[in-house]
């Protein structure tokens, strides 16, 4: 049994037939058939029922199919390792980001990775959190950088450090001078602005200390709700991390006590899906792993 070998019976578990596996690997149809026979005469077991039109995999050819897929990403990354170590870490990582986790990435991660790695480009897709999962699960982007909460079923995890979410404003909105921290009850009857995602918690955590929040404007960025609230329009509530996403000399923060609204930043990957080196090193450049 060889990598060629895994890749035709891959191709013919895929299309379902001889003849378009034939076809797909520019093939005729005999030596491939003479392939499968010889595949199943090495393992002493049948891996396909032939039908009319189309075969079907038994359970043995089920277990191949997994394993070989397996193998052949473990030999593709094998390459692709050995390549990146002979002419050095080289080429584009693509990784979606949601807009709040700028400070966290750009300051702590991405320029000490860029200055380990000069060679690498970085190709940046964003989005909220939920977009940066769709687009991981479609392969458009290697990584993903998102905020908590999310459903982590089936990818791969590292998180930063929890941290607070702050209430910004002007000073003319500044219902508590001198006090850098407030209770979340005292945001009850004041005007919030929030991005669209935390709505549910925000509430959640309203309604836990016995009030319904005010939501004066609800959108989809972080920048957003600082600008609003920098145009002194009400109260935006952020992750601390993210107040420097905007310039916002007009604005000042108070951290909110409260549990239920602390978020983390973390890199995700899916789940038994082939990841570059570049991505599986930045990946690594993040926090604990978390299942």
């Amino acid at each position: 049994m060889d990598i060629r070998q895994l890749k035709y019976f891959l191709t013919i578990a895929e299309e379902g037939q001889i003849t378009s596996a034939a076809k797909k690997l520019q093939m005729a149809q005999p030596p491939l058939s003479q392939q499968l026979k010889q595949l199943e005469e090495e393992l002493g077991v049948k891996l396909v029922e032939r039908g009319p039109r189309s075969i079907h995999l038994t359970d043995a050819g089920v277990i191949l199919r997994n394993r070989a897929q397996q193998i052949l990403d473990l030999a593709d990354a094998t390459t692709r390792e050995i390549g990146d170590y002979v002419k050095g870490l080289t080429g584009t990582l693509s990784i979606g980001t949601v807009s709040s986790s700028g400070s966290a990435l750009l300051q702590n991660r991405l320029c000490e990775f860029h200055r380990t790695y000069e060679g690498v480009k970085f190709e940046i897709h964003e989005g909220n959190t939920f977009k940066i999962i769709d687009l991981l699960s479609k392969g458009i982007v290697e990584l993903g950088i998102v905020r908590t909460p999310f459903n982590p079923a089936n990818l791969e995890c590292r998180y930063t450090d929890s941290e607070p979410m702050i209430a910004v404003m002007t000073r003319e909105l500044d219902f508590k001078p001198g006090h850098a921290m407030i209770d979340l009850g005292e945001l009850e009857d004041k005007p919030l602005i929030i991005y669209r995602r935390f709505e549910q918690l925000i509430t959640d955590a309203c309604l836990e200390h016995g009030f319904e929040p005010l939501l004066f404007c609800m959108n989809d960025d972080a920048r957003t709700t600082l600008l609003w609230a920098n145009a002194g329009l009400g109260i935006g509530i952020i992750p601390k991390s993210a107040f420097g996403l905007v310039s916002s000399g007009n604005l000042l923060y108070k951290e909110i006590n409260s549990d239920s609204l602390r978020t983390r930043i973390a890199a995700i990957m899916m789940k038994g899906k082939y990841a570059s080196t570049l991505a599986t090193k930045f990946f690594e450049s993040f926090g604990q792993g978390e299942c």
